[in-house]
């Protein structure tokens, strides 16, 4: 008793007194008032707790599976790589980062603008190697020229002719795509019987000036934009073409008796590719899971090899002279024996995710919290985060240890049945 006491005092002051006074508080509002159970149907009622217990149920389905999946081929894994001592250090690395800094790494990495977000840096790279930005996103036709655009793409207003010239002021260049001594734009030749002549150019001259509408006052040119001839009622053009330095473009091979539209199709003036917004709230979830993933693979490869290392490996080399493949060692021989280590590692991930907070609580940033929000980090908010409301939190925290206690029951059942 001289020795169990120092223990069984502490336990009592920081266990199970907290647990009996939330359990007291948590039957009073937030003015201190006796209100029986109010708090726990107010629960059940609010729509961000309800999302906060959907989501921690989306936890307790992917990411202790996940985890444990992949602990178990790195585990396997490791047994046949020449560097299995630096394999293995590098998957459990993550273990050694609090969950907080992981947390402030994962939204530094998932950040949508490319030039911080290393992800997005990434997916911005391959997807202009397939589909290259436009040069002038977002431009418009000068208003009362003879152009319109509809559908992302500028195209005349009214039928055009061979022998005819067009051109297509613009306006809405984005800044810094000039530079001082760049081509200024100039007026096209004189279209032959079978050509469609036109120029193309920014109709802004910096700092003010010019005359809308019209060439001149070194207004630069708007080089190699696609331009296409539409016949009548045709979605195929019948000549296509590109703007030189000065902007200037010709259609060649028209038939002189056809009507045209004179189109810059959208493909010039495509938004350029930002990247995937990995921290909205349509993907908040998956990258937190993730970085909770990062984190405690490590762990689930050291508690699946630490199994390994007590199969009895004739039952493998029986196997496998009996002619089972691989998989079939694996899955039928290698995972049974497993299966006492691998229950203890889920039974703890679930314990784990139950009560997640750092990660969900640093990663997503204000618009997508609620996307995001689980027990742990309501409980949370609704106590010292804004709602100073200690009986709505307390009645949280209870909940939290109900769900908690049967994995808690479970993990002491079976270590007692291992003695």
């Amino acid at each position: 008793m001289a020795f169990l006491a120092p223990a069984i005092v502490l336990l009592g002051a920081l266990v199970v007194y907290p647990i009996f006074y939330t359990a007291i508080r948590s039957l009073f509002d937030a003015r201190g008032s006796f209100n029986a159970g109010a708090n726990y149907v107010d629960m059940f009622t609010q729509a961000d707790t309800l999302g906060a217990i959907l989501h921690n149920i989306i936890w307790v389905l992917v990411a202790p599976i996940v985890c444990t999946v992949l602990g178990l081929v790195f585990a396997v894994l490791s047994e046949r790589v020449k560097w299995k001592t630096a394999f293995k250090l590098i998957v459990f690395m993550p273990m050694a980062i609090s969950m907080l800094a992981a947390g402030v790494i994962f939204r530094s990495v998932f950040q949508e603008n490319p030039k911080v977000g290393v992800a997005n840096a990434i997916a911005v790279t391959v997807h202009d190697a397939f589909a290259p930005s436009s040069s002038y996103p977002g431009a418009q036709p000068r208003p009362n020229a003879d152009i319109v655009k509809t559908d992302g793409a500028v195209r005349s207003k009214s039928a055009v002719q061979a022998g005819e010239t067009v051109d297509f002021p613009l306006v809405a260049i984005q800044a810094g795509t000039f530079e001082k001594g760049d081509p200024v734009a100039t007026k096209a030749p004189a279209a032959k019987a079978t050509q469609i002549t036109g120029t193309v150019w920014s109709d802004f001259v910096l700092g003010g000036g010019g005359t809308p509408n019209q060439l001149g006052d070194g207004k630069n040119s708007l080089i190699r934009v696609t331009v296409e001839a539409l016949p009548a009622g045709s979605t195929k053009a019948a000549a296509t073409a590109l703007t030189d330095d000065h902007g200037r473009f010709t259609l060649s091979g028209l038939d002189p008796g056809t009507s045209y539209t004179v189109e810059l199709p959208s493909s010039n003036f495509r938004e350029p590719f930002n990247g995937v917004p990995w921290l909205g709230p349509q993907l908040i979830n998956v990258v937190v899971i993730l970085s909770y993933v990062w984190i405690w693979a490590g762990f689930c490869m050291v508690m699946v090899g630490s199994g390994l290392t007590a199969i009895d490996r004739s039952l493998l080399e029986a196997a496998r002279t009996d002619g089972a493949n691989e998989w079939q060692v694996f899955s039928r021989i290698t995972v049974p024996q497993l299966a006492p280590v691998l229950v203890v590692i889920l039974v703890t991930l679930i314990i784990n995710v139950l009560k997640i907070f750092d990660l969900v609580y640093v990663i997503p940033p204000g618009t997508s919290k609620p996307a995001a929000n689980v027990i742990a980090v309501q409980m949370w908010n609704v106590s010292f985060g804004g709602g100073n409301d200690q009986g709505l939190g307390s009645a949280l925290s209870i909940f939290l240890l109900v769900l908690v206690l049967p994995a808690i029951i479970l993990n002491v059942r079976r270590f007692r049945s291992q003695r």
